[in-house]
């Protein structure tokens, strides 16, 4: 279950306090203190693939748009 989801769902709950309590004890996601689950990118809130190197912490995706506008260039590149 994404993060987004389980959000969504307990702003659905908030009416209903007994219910909301019993889904926040068993579908809660557990707090991350190392690993892949810990470092969202800063463009789009994803996990995987991310980029921390130079202080980017962007994902691989949101890298690829925003390369050439930080001054990266493609290695080998016959354009």
């Amino acid at each position: 279950m994404t993060a987004k989801k389980w959000d969504k769902t307990i702003w659905q709950l908030d009416n209903k306090t007994a219910k909301k309590a019993r889904y926040e004890k068993f579908n809660k996601p557990k707090v991350r203190k190392f690993g892949r689950g810990t470092k969202p990118c800063k463009l789009c809130g994803r996990y995987g693939a991310h980029i921390n190197k130079y202080g980017l912490h962007v994902c691989r995706q949101c890298f690829r748009d925003i390369a050439s506008k930080i001054g990266f260039k493609k290695y080998g590149a016959e354009v």
